[in-house]
């Protein structure tokens, strides 16, 4: 059986490494800069970090979420997520549900106040994802959309939650 080619995405038949070529990389990169980009909505406005806007932004359409499922979701590690959790309820924008004794188990909710931090903070991040994807084309915007959905299939991460 004859092994096919190692050919780059840019079509060239490679065997050494280009860092600044290699797709995973230029992926991390692009994931780190989008997420610095609305970094600063949540970040100087609002006070939160990258862990707890990822919190927020799970819990708030989610009626009753678990730590577990935060972390399953954003592919955040348990720890991270459990700071996040804890400097939340700290400044009152989450509260847990008191049903269950373990509390990786006991379902999160927004207070009254992560309601309303929430309602301001989402029209401002999707307005900010609107002037990044407005950087392409609309036949570009569907091809990346695809791509995206694509790469997601092919690792096993379709319907889970992001930045």
């Amino acid at each position: 059986m004859r092994q096919a080619p190692n050919l780059s995405a840019r079509g060239i038949e490679e065997s050494t490494l280009d860092l600044a070529g290699f797709v995973p990389f230029r992926l991390n990169r692009l994931a780190a800069g989008v997420s610095d980009h609305l970094a600063g909505i949540y970040r100087e406005r609002f006070g939160l970090d990258i862990p707890e806007w990822r919190v927020m932004a799970t819990v708030g359409p989610e009626r009753g979420c678990t730590a577990q499922y935060i972390a399953g979701s954003t592919r955040m590690h348990k720890t991270r997520v459990s700071r996040a959790i804890a400097h939340l309820e700290k400044r009152g924008l989450m509260a847990r549900a008191t049903k269950s004794g373990d509390r990786r188990e006991r379902p999160l909710r927004l207070t009254a106040a992560g309601r309303r931090m929430y309602a301001e903070l989402v029209p401002l991040a999707l307005e900010r994802e609107r002037a990044l994807l407005a950087s392409m084309t609309r036949d570009q915007l569907r091809a990346f959309i695809t791509a995206v959905g694509c790469l997601e299939a092919f690792l096993g991460l379709e319907k889970e939650a992001g930045d």
